[in-house]
């Protein structure tokens, strides 16, 4: 049996303000194999995971991306749009096909600074998948190079 995640929306999020963000939701899909967005590019978006899987990778020189974590139903993909430069930190892949929720970065960083409960909510959260996902690239970077610097040393 899995364990719910903590990071899931609506295990962060009260009832109140999940509600007040799922008011500017979109729906969308994504077929499987379609790129979500790349390291680098424009973040003026985030996702919220209703059915599949997306993966996040971090580019690795001469590989393939690695990926880092799999994200599924309730889990925010995408933290980039929050912060200043707004430039996405990994790339994303939809696994499968993906249902997810779209949300206007700079409509819902207007929302927060409007409204100060609201705001923090939603800082707090993004700052926990943050953390979460910070730890998740760390774990993933000592396997792939940690067997090499082993080896090599």
């Amino acid at each position: 049996m899995s364990t719910p995640s903590p990071i899931r929306i609506a295990a962060v999020l009260s009832t109140e303000h999940r509600g007040r963000l799922m008011s500017q939701a979109r729906e969308v899909n994504f077929r499987e194999g379609a790129r979500i967005f790349d390291e680098g590019t424009r973040a003026d978006s985030f996702w919220i995971v209703r059915s599949g899987t997306v993966t996040l990778e971090i580019p690795v020189a001469g590989r393939r991306p690695a990926p880092i974590e799999s994200l599924g139903p309730g889990e925010l993909v995408g933290w980039s749009w929050l912060f200043p430069p707004y430039v996405w930190q990994l790339g994303a892949e939809a696994m499968t096909p993906v249902r997810a929720y779209e949300f206007d970065g700079s409509t819902v960083r207007m929302l927060m600074d409007a409204d100060p409960a609201f705001g923090s909510a939603i800082g707090h959260w993004v700052g926990r998948v943050l953390a979460t996902r910070l730890q998740q690239t760390r774990t993933r970077l000592i396997d792939l190079y940690a067997p090499r610097a082993a080896a090599a040393g």
